[in-house]
């Protein structure tokens, strides 16, 4: 089967999956940067979140991923990852998309960071107002 190939994205972080039907040793492997997901993301809930997709259609030893992530931090980078798994599931079975989009798997989060206005410390935040 061919490499099928997806993008994600939350916040500032930007997740490139490729996804191909497992043979032999590589089947339900997810190499992210290079390394395991249990090493890039050590933390279980994190490890929940990027294998999300996976476990809704029941198909997380089925195939083998390869993700390259950059930008944001780890919590928009898992996001991002998982958009990202959901977008290439569809592009291998649409018929897969109805069951995604009921838990908000195929939402992009578009919500990102306020930017900061001249004259203030922060995005909202204003300087303290002396009246004297």
């Amino acid at each position: 089967m061919e490499v099928v190939n997806a993008v994600g994205r939350r916040k500032a972080a930007v997740a490139r999956v490729f996804i191909k039907e497992g043979e032999g040793e590589g089947k339900g492997k997810i190499t992210i940067n290079k390394r395991d997901l249990k090493v890039y993301f050590p933390s279980p809930l994190l490890q929940y979140v990027v294998l999300q997709p996976l476990n809704k259609l029941g198909v997380a030893e089925k195939y083998e991923i390869n993700i390259n992530l950059n930008g944001g931090g780890y919590n928009g980078q898992a996001e991002a990852a998982r958009l990202g798994i959901a977008r290439a599931l569809v592009k291998i079975n649409p018929d897969d998309k109805s069951a995604l989009r009921s838990e908000g798997f195929m939402t992009r989060d578009s919500r990102i960071v306020e930017r900061k206005k001249p004259g203030q410390p922060k995005a909202r935040k204003r300087f303290q107002f002396s009246k004297r």
